[in-house]
Parts: C-alpha cells; sequence; structure tokens
C-alpha cells in the first residue's frame, strides 16, 4: 500500500492479541516500525498495555490499546470492530495469547482442558473469523498465529498446551486454503527457546537449563522479542508467496 519502503505497512491496521510484553511487544514495534497503525491488547494488566501503545505512538504511528479477552467470541469481534473503527481497516491479524500451565495428564481438569483450549486455540480462530471478511472485502490480509517448538517436539505435562500449539498450524493451514484467492495469506510461527520473561512456578529452573541448551544451538544464544517481530514483518510485507506455512525460529535448535 505504500511506496515508502521504508515503511512497507503505511496504511495499514495490525492487530496482535497478547500484546502487552514479551513477544507480542515485540511485534507491535516490528509493525508500527514499518509504519503499520497497531492495536496492542491485553486482558489484565492495563497498564503494560498502555505502555506498549505509547511506545508505538513514539515510532510515529498510531496505536490503539484494547482491553478484551480473546478467549471469548464476542470479545474479539469487538477488538476487531474497534480496530475498522479507528483505523478504516484491520489487515494484520497475530494471535499470540497464551497460558502455559505445568500439569500431568490425569491432573488436568476438564475444567483446565477447556480453559487452555479456549485461550490459545479457539482464542486465534475466534479472531480470524471477526477479521477475514474485513479482509476479505479489500482482497489483502495476513493472519499469523504464533505456535510453539512444544506443538512439534511435545514435552510432557502440557498436554494441553501442545494439543493446542499444533492445531494453531492446522488452523493457518485450513484458512490459507479457504482464503488465498482473495490475496490473504495465513502462516505459524514456532518460537524456540526465547529471551523472555517466564514463571518459575511453570518453568521450573528454565534459566540454568536454557544457558546450558544454547551451547548446543548453531547461533549460541536465544531467540529475542525482535527476532519474532522480524519474522511477522516478514510474512506480512515481504512473503507475498507464503502461506500455510511454518516457521520455526529456532536458532537451529534442530533443523530438517
Amino acid at each position: 500500500m505504500s511506496a515508502d519502503t521504508s515503511k512497507p505497512l503505511a496504511g495499514r491496521a495490525a492487530i496482535v492479541t497478547g500484546s502487552g510484553r514479551n513477544l507480542g511487544r515485540g511485534m507491535i514495534l516490528a509493525f508500527a516500525g514499518a509504519g503499520a497503525n497497531v492495536v496492542v491488547n491485553g486482558h489484565r494488566d492495563r497498564d503494560a498495555v498502555e505502555r506498549v501503545a505509547e511506545e508505538a505512538r513514539a515510532l510515529g504511528v498510531e496505536a490503539l490499546a484494547v482491553m478484551a479477552d480473546v478467549s471469548q467470541p464476542e470479545e474479539c469481534e469487538r477488538l476487531v470492530a474497534e480496530t475498522v473503527a479507528a483505523f478504516g481497516s484491520a489487515d494484520i491479524a497475530v494471535a499470540n495469547v497464551g497460558l502455559r500451565p505445568r500439569q500431568a495428564f490425569l491432573e488436568i481438569s476438564v475444567e483446565d482442558w477447556r480453559r487452555v483450549i479456549e485461550t490459545n486455540l479457539s482464542s486465534a480462530f475466534y479472531l480470524a473469523r471477526a477479521v477475514l471478511p474485513e479482509m476479505k472485502k479489500r482482497k489483502w490480509g495476513r493472519i499469523v498465529h504464533i505456535s510453539g517448538r512444544d506443538g512439534f517436539f511435545t514435552i510432557s505435562h502440557r498436554a494441553h498446551n501442545v494439543t493446542c500449539k499444533a492445531g494453531l498450524h492446522s488452523l493457518a493451514k485450513a484458512i490459507a486454503i479457504e482464503f488465498g484467492e482473495f490475496g490473504i495469506t495465513a502462516n505459524t510461527i514456532a518460537p524456540g527457546k526465547m529471551d523472555t520473561t517466564r514463571d518459575e512456578k511453570n518453568y521450573p529452573g528454565y534459566r540454568e537449563a536454557w544457558a546450558e541448551a544454547v551451547k548446543a544451538t548453531p547461533l549460541r544464544r536465544l531467540g529475542t522479542a525482535e527476532d519474532v517481530g522480524e519474522a511477522c514483518l516478514y510474512l506480512a510485507c515481504g512473503g507475498e508467496y507464503v502461506t500455510g506455512q511454518l516457521l520455526h525460529l529456532n536458532g537451529g535448535e534442530f533443523l530438517f
């Protein structure tokens, strides 16, 4: 849309769910740096969401802070409606929310299962369902699902989460097939070990374990929020012929 190659997304609007910190913040700032107006979303911490919106505005774009629980379909519809009302379109949608409880399989209650499925997987469906009519109308759109390495190299005590991570990619492929003729792409990014804030309850001793793992990774470092932001940016404005694909962003931790 933009003739300015330094701002390839000028005139576009990008929604990133769960973008008040960590990877989501990195994606918001990458899109803003490329000229897109952005929608920062969170569910609980309004101050964090507002801070990221301010950071985006400092890059010269408009930013909307929207508190919405995207595990609820009506909240996703409101999120998209507010985006269109503010910017006139909803061109890019990144599904990035996730719960990562650590539970043995037989300790996962039906309520636990439903809560994780709704948050980690159904939210991506609700977001796509809300935004695709707008994209289809304009014959252009980019959908990105943030999955994870554990969806493809499954680990224990995460049955609900890893099911969602794998499901996100299947959902992206289904969208890619059905909506490609309208200029809409859908892809999945699976970040590897990332240098982000994590809680010790669900990731006990992760810092020490990851420090050791880095030694066996070809690039010898953890990934960053900026790395994920750049990958999203490629899929949004560089990967015109890339759809239904899975990008493992892992520094070479495992190779195909």
